[in-house]
């Protein structure tokens, strides 16, 4: 039974309260919720109120804007997801939800992505969060809050026993940061995945790389990790795959724009020849070339049926290194989704991926390339597929339906809410 909460009534009433004004956009969000009959109250809800919404005019939302909707979500228990990204949230914003964090029990999903929170602000959320036992997904992204604040995010982790995707990548954190997220992850069992894409690193070390090498080998409850941008080279690569040998739990690994080479696949290769849990491995934008692309090949086509989904955009690889690729789907069927665009294609390359599609081996939402013919010789054409195609953004046509073209969620069960 659909049950009408009245929220926009709630939040006009709280803004006269206040002796704030209200703002239209978030006004016109809760009135749409409120006339939605399609909705079971009682399952909750997410209420979008995304400062880059492109389907209705925005007025994004200010930290006293914020201060009148807490007020109004603190009394309903039919909101379980708030998402508040690309809004100008500063650290009195983060107050204002602190506060509601320590004080509400039913939200689940929060998202302040590219909002101005800094360090003042990470902290009172983490903080927050020692108490909070609700909270499951959390995506900070894009908020600077520097190396002492994501201290106060690696304090909570030893803490809250709740929480199960944490998201602080392009977050400015420094090595001595990603050493203690890495040493609580050693201890903590809730998080099921992690962003830490680019750090502020300043040592050629590899350190931070070493120190979540020894936690992946301690943790059994990590499903998905990113480290895109951490100045990775082969060196760190070896470390990581010495670590996944012993771990089996991990399903989803994220090591895109790296410094990764040939040499440093040699261990992702014979990684793959043993793992039986990576499901979706992401190599974007680093330097395997040829070499690298055979060596990957030789394990999936012999020994891994795990691996679903691989990604080598912008690779250097040319047409020895995909043909391999392409004749490793044929033998291994469990490899479904593969994306090859921004490397160097020839026509041994286009005829064998084109071969792939045609004959159903390869389904045309599952990889990034689409064939054409002119002049009577194959081309492949780019298509916007990938692994986190709507990562940072959504689409203006609204919600995304059809998650083949998005493998990292079509494959990877830790839900949003």
């Amino acid at each position: 039974m659909s049950v009408h909460p009245d929220l926009h009534q709630r939040y006009v009433w709280a803004c006269q309260s206040l002796g704030q004004p209200e703002n239209p956009f978030v006004a016109h969000v809760l009135q749409e919720a409120d006339k939605n009959d399609k909705i079971i109250w009682t399952n909750g809800i997410t209420l979008n109120i995304a400062g880059n919404n492109h389907l209705v005019p925005v007025q994004r939302v200010t930290d006293d804007d914020l201060q009148v909707l807490v007020s109004v979500l603190s009394k309903t228990v039919l909101v379980t997801g708030l998402d508040l990204r690309c809004n100008i949230l500063t650290d009195a914003g983060a107050k204002h939800m602190a506060t509601f964090l320590q004080e509400n029990s039913t939200l689940r999903y929060l998202n302040l992505m590219f909002n101005d929170i800094g360090t003042s602000g990470a902290e009172l959320m983490a903080r927050a969060l020692h108490r909070n036992e609700t909270l499951v997904y959390l995506r900070m992204t894009g908020n600077k809050i520097g190396n002492k604040g994501g201290m106060f995010f690696a304090s909570m982790l030893q803490i809250n026993s709740t929480l199960e995707k944490l998201d602080l990548g392009d977050c400015d954190m420094g090595t001595q940061c990603l050493i203690a997220i890495a040493t609580a992850l050693t201890q903590n069992r809730s998080v099921k995945a992690i962003n830490l894409n680019r750090p502020l690193l300043y040592s050629q070390e590899e350190e931070t790389t070493v120190h979540i090498a020894l936690m992946l080998k301690n943790n059994s409850s990590l499903v998905e990790l990113h480290l895109c941008k951490h100045e990775m080279k082969n060196f760190g690569v070896e470390r990581l795959c010495e670590a996944l040998s012993e771990n089996s739990s991990l399903r989803y690994l994220d090591l895109g724009l790296n410094k990764i080479t040939c040499d440093g696949i040699k261990f992702l290769g014979e990684l793959l020849k043993q793992n039986q849990t990576l499901e979706i491995l992401d190599l974007n934008a680093n330097r395997i070339e040829d070499e690298g692309a055979i060596y990957l090949s030789e394990a999936l086509a012999t020994y891994n049926r795990t691996l679903r989904a691989l990604s080598v955009v912008s690779n250097n690889i040319s047409g020895k290194g995909l043909v391999a690729l392409s004749d490793a789907m044929k033998t291994n069927m469990k490899l479904s989704y593969i994306y090859i665009w921004g490397n160097k294609f020839d026509e041994a390359t286009c005829k064998a991926f084109s071969e792939l599609i045609q004959t159903g081996r390869l389904k045309p939402d599952y990889t990034d390339v689409e064939p054409y013919v002119v002049d009577g010789h194959i081309h492949l054409a780019e298509l916007s597929h990938g692994l986190r195609k709507h990562y940072y953004w959504t689409p203006s046509c609204g919600e995304v339906t059809k998650k083949d073209a998005n493998a990292s969620l079509a494959i990877v069960a830790v839900s949003e809410y």
